[in-house]
């Protein structure tokens, strides 16, 4: 969000949501509201507290998923949408990956090792990482307690994948995803990617106002402030904002 606020000219104000528990937002007692149908209600609230009928968004992997919800929900709200290496389909072999470095998160003391277990696990996936942006992805994952790193979110989050057979193909957002249809559309994908396929982004393009990205060197999520992402971003709500005043 800070990249993109010092890319925004004029007034355009930039607000970041840490869902509930994430970041800097409560744990919840009860894991079943940890559900993109119950955070997309969040955001309404947000929203709602801000004084917000509506605006650009920028979601990245769950935020993407949110924001089908939102589509479906409340379309008015969504003025332009920008999908970062999510789409209506999630492939289940990379939500397995996922659910599996979850299970197996470690622990580092300093964030050396910190920078080394995420190099070690995401390495491959992510060869035009900087050693600058491997130190950002830690500094955003990992927060300081006495007894050394801990990743930034709830453990039991966790728990919520756990009753998934990944072995399947997961339902999948196309009727969301096409309640999208009338809204500007910038679909950002890694080229290493184990959740958002090629496939999916090319039958994504078949929506009337999508702009895509393919982001070499990085897999799931890119980095939304390295390379010329942050300026490609700026651009495209700045051509959503024309198009908007002109309908």
């Amino acid at each position: 969000a800070l990249h993109l606020s010092r890319r925004a000219e004029g007034s355009r104000k930039i607000v970041a949501f840490d869902y509930r528990g994430r970041g800097q937002s409560v744990y919840d007692p009860d894991i079943g509201h940890y559900n993109i149908g119950v955070e997309a209600g969040d955001i309404l609230a947000g929203l709602a507290a801000l004084s917000i009928e509506a605006a650009a968004f920028i979601g990245t992997s769950r935020g993407g998923l949110i924001i089908h919800v939102l589509g479906t929900m409340r379309p008015a709200v969504l003025k332009a949408v920008v999908l970062n290496d999510i789409g209506p389909v999630v492939e289940a072999s990379g939500l397995a990956y996922i659910r599996s470095y979850l299970e197996q998160t470690p622990k580092p003391k300093t964030h050396a090792e910190a920078i080394g277990a995420q190099c070690g696990a995401h390495g491959s996936d992510f060869p035009a990482l900087t050693e600058a942006d491997w130190e950002r992805m830690v500094s955003a994952l990992y927060r300081e307690t006495d007894e050394g790193l801990v990743p930034d979110f709830d453990p039991k989050l966790v728990d919520t994948l756990a009753g998934l057979d990944l072995t399947q193909p997961l339902a999948d957002l196309w009727p969301q995803f096409e309640a999208l249809a009338a809204i500007p559309l910038l679909a950002i994908r890694g080229a290493n990617s184990k959740l958002l396929s090629a496939e999916t982004l090319e039958q994504m393009r078949k929506h009337p106002c999508v702009e895509t990205i393919t982001v070499e060197g990085q897999g799931h999520a890119p980095f939304l402030e390295t390379g010329g992402l942050p300026g490609a971003i700026a651009a495209f709500l700045d051509r959503a904002e024309q198009r908007i005043g002109s309908s």
